[in-house]
């Protein structure tokens, strides 16, 4: 007779009956998917690399047998019959695309910048800079920048289009006289003159706010055009000096710089005087924001026109590191990236009427000065609430009624919603003697 198995120990027992903590199996499983991902992604790139350098090969041989032989193209449609025959299952072997290998290796003929650098590319990739970049210290730049920014194909395009080859690093800047040598280059070649914001398609009556708030609603697509470090902080960032208020446009912090960059939008030519603001604008985030460790404080002036020897003139003398680039704006979409990006009718039913809009960012900021000049220290409250307590103080310009009911148009407008045309003329009348009346009063206090 055979004896029971022995009886497992309290202990072992209690191990094999123990519950899986939730967050430890969480963090296993995470753990694993990562590993799988990476070994994945590991695979990928190696078998892309192993492609490309195929295709490189195959160019060259068919180069070097045309060259030796006396060749001409008509081999080239032979080849793909027969290979084709051969290997079945490859869709690569076409005639069309046996004629971009043998480009491929014509453009490319040292071995070793196909295998360091272009062999990391997808085939798509190379093909586009086939296509559309034909200098070669040009065509090597965009591949290392697609390798190091991971830049999809319909992102290369849209950075070839926009010559970003030719704007890297050519704003005007005092970086080489306020900042260190390193830090200096580094923030030159992360500069770009004149930026390309295609993807808001705004139209030429824009307002600087407006420009604003497209650049912060598309602000994947900003950064993309800024450039890689750039982590966003915040929009009209606000900061107080002496006890005034004062507002930041956009304000960065740049990851390999280790400094804050801050930017000021202006939908006019450059003046003197935004170089002036700008350096007051560093000074405080360099007093205010900046870490003993980091590095000074950048500012970037993004203007729709520029006079180099205004601002050579600007900048001469100015202590704070800051540059003035130009941008542009395009009149529609980039065609392959409408599908990514909002098309212009989205945009336009986002911010129909500007000028409504405009005028109710002037009446709120008039009555809030308003308010605080009359002894009120007002919360930051909607218009409604303040025209409230003008009321209560007995001070409300003759026309409030007639503002309440027009700030409903004012508050559709600048909410994306469409309004009518009519309607909003009427508002856009109402509120300007509104405003004007509320100045009226500020004047006689």
């Amino acid at each position: 007779m055979t004896s029971p198995p022995p009886k497992p120990s309290p202990r072992r027992a209690k191990s094999a009956a123990a519950e899986i903590d939730p967050q430890s199996y969480a963090a296993f499983v995470g753990d694993l998917k990562r590993k799988i991902t990476e070994a994945r992604h590991r695979a990928s790139l190696s078998v892309n690399r192993e492609l490309i350098l195929l295709y490189w090969t195959i160019g060259q041989d068919i180069l070097g047998r045309q060259d030796r032989e006396g060749w001409g193209a008509k081999v080239i449609d032979r080849l793909a019959t027969d290979l084709g025959r051969a290997f079945p299952e490859m869709s690569g072997l076409s005639s069309r695309n046996l004629k971009y290998m043998r480009a491929f290796a014509e453009a490319w003929p040292d071995s070793e910048i196909v295998q360091q650098v272009v062999a990391q590319l997808p085939w798509g990739h190379n093909l586009r800079l086939l296509d559309a970049v034909k200098a070669p210290a040009e065509r090597i730049w965009y591949a290392r920048q697609a390798i190091e920014h991971g830049w999809s194909r319909n992102v290369l395009i849209h950075q070839i289009e926009s010559n970003l080859f030719a704007r890297q690093g050519s704003a005007l800047t005092n970086f080489s006289r306020t900042l260190p040598a390193e830090q200096s280059e580094l923030a030159q070649q992360i500069l770009k003159d004149p930026y390309t914001f295609d993807f808001l398609s705004l139209g030429p009556e824009m307002l600087e706010r407006d420009l604003e708030r497209g650049l912060i609603e598309h602000l994947r697509s900003l950064i993309l055009e800024l450039g890689k470090g750039f982590a966003f902080v915040g929009s009209q960032y606000h900061l107080e000096v002496g006890g005034q208020d004062y507002y930041l446009d956009l304000l960065f912090y740049h990851l390999r710089l280790r400094c804050f960059v801050v930017i000021e939008l202006k939908i006019e030519d450059f003046k003197p005087e935004f170089a002036g603001k700008m350096n007051f604008y560093l000074s405080a985030v360099d007093d205010q924001l900046r870490h003993e460790q980091d590095q000074p404080t950048i500012g970037i002036i993004l203007c729709k026109g520029r006079n180099e020897v205004i601002v050579e003139y600007a900048l001469r003398d100015s202590s704070k590191p800051m540059g003035v680039a130009q941008y542009r704006l395009s009149p529609a979409l980039p065609p392959q990236l409408q599908q990514a990006l909002p098309t212009v009718e989205e945009f336009s039913r986002e911010f129909p009427l500007m000028s409504v809009v405009k005028l109710r960012i002037e009446i709120e900021r008039a009555l809030r000065d308003f308010l605080t000049g009359n002894g009120a220290a007002p919360e930051p409250v909607g218009i409604g609430q303040m025209l409230r307590e003008l009321h209560r103080r007995e001070i409300s310009p003759p026309s409030t009624r007639r503002l309440l009911e027009a700030l409903r148009i004012m508050n559709e407008a600048s909410h994306g919603v469409d309004v009518d045309p009519e309607s909003a003329k009427q508002a856009v009348e109402v509120g300007t003697i509104f405003l004007a009346e509320l100045r009226a009063l500020s004047k006689r206090e």
